[in-house]
């Protein structure tokens, strides 16, 4: 086994970080435990690492196996986003199904933080990067993931309603911008 190299693993987090958003995220976050009352934080993280891990390992192989490409896969994520963030732009609730009382795979671990992005961002880090390199680096944002996750009430009471408000037209414009970026990326139109 490979000594892990800190420039690689700094390199690597930092790539995941931005693609991760866990900070823009949190307005998404907020709404989400705002509508189904809590956030299994724990879970919602765990789920984020092994999804991760998974698809760094086997991604290419899974997506062959049910008939679909990278492309394909980044433009459904793209357009649950673009969902997500007309729900935070218009104050709408697209989605009329029953509301659960907590929160952890979908939205948050799938496609929130462990979405399309990031795991095209992991396809090309791959070949890039040594992979126990990419697994700390997994590791760390996990851990930074967890860390929003847990303190979601505490951020919602620092941000007040008006500032809430202000954050999530603001994030869903971006998400918006995010969505529509993901969908040109991977169409040949």
């Amino acid at each position: 086994m490979q000594p892990l190299i800190f420039r690689e693993i700094l390199s690597v987090t930092m790539i995941l970080f931005a693609i991760i958003d866990i900070l823009g995220a949190i307005p998404v976050i907020i709404q989400v435990r705002q509508r189904v009352g809590h956030i299994e934080s724990e879970k919602a993280s765990i789920a984020v690492l092994v999804l991760m891990v998974v698809f760094l390992f086997v991604g290419d192989e899974l997506l062959a196996i049910i008939g679909l490409d990278i492309s394909s896969f980044a433009i459904a994520g793209s357009l649950v986003i673009f969902i997500i963030a007309m729900e935070m732009v218009l104050g709408v609730d697209f989605f009329k199904e029953e509301i659960p009382q907590s929160a952890s795979i979908v939205p948050i671990a799938f496609p929130l933080i462990a979405g399309a992005g990031t795991m095209t961002t992991l396809l090309s880090l791959k070949s890039q990067y040594q992979t126990q390199n990419i697994i700390v680096g997994i590791i760390l944002n996990t851990i930074v993931v967890y860390i929003v996750l847990k303190n979601v009430k505490f951020l919602e009471k620092l941000l007040g309603p008006v500032g809430l408000s202000i954050l999530r037209k603001s994030f869903g414009i971006i998400l918006l911008a995010i969505a529509i970026k993901l969908f040109r990326a991977n169409t040949h139109l």
